[in-house]
């Protein structure tokens, strides 16, 4: 299961994220009930509390995994979800919408027939694009997912 983790780590890595979140969000994925406790995945990794912590609070940040308190307990573990890819991009689209309110503010200041204004404006409509099409994308990936694993 370590060599997994490190290679799947390594690839997250290689696609932009931190390595420590990528090593806690791979552990996670490959335990064998999604869950795992700050002191278990330090175990697993062999690091400190300290960095599991930061990359726990990187990883929530983006909506990769979730906290819960151990029952009966006042420790934490930490989760990762049967659709943390969907909710992960879904959670984007918000900043997506933030990108397009800039995107539009550098279109009028730089004036829309300028060749920094056409480049602009194409980053926007890439934008636009994206979000028209997301929602239908995400529609069918929740059929797909259903027919090949179930319901939750």
């Amino acid at each position: 299961m370590s060599r997994f983790v490190e290679a799947f780590a390594s690839q997250l890595v290689a696609g932009g994220m931190s390595r420590m979140p990528a090593r806690v969000f791979a552990a996670l994925l490959a335990s064998e009930e999604g869950v795992m406790t700050s002191a278990e995945l330090g175990e697993q990794l062999q690091v400190s509390p300290a960095a599991v912590s930061g990359a726990i609070r990187y990883l929530t940040g983006f909506t990769m995994v979730s906290r819960e308190r151990e029952p009966g307990s006042r420790r934490e573990r930490y989760r990762v979800h049967r659709d943390q890819w969907y909710e992960m991009l879904t959670n984007r689209e918000g900043l997506l919408r933030r990108w397009e309110l800039t995107l539009r503010e550098g279109i009028a200041t730089v004036g829309p027939d300028s060749r920094p204004g056409r480049r602009i404006a194409e980053t926007l409509e890439f934008f636009a694009f994206v979000q028209a099409e997301f929602g239908a994308v995400m529609d069918r990936w929740r059929k797909h997912r259903e027919e090949l694993f179930g319901e939750d």
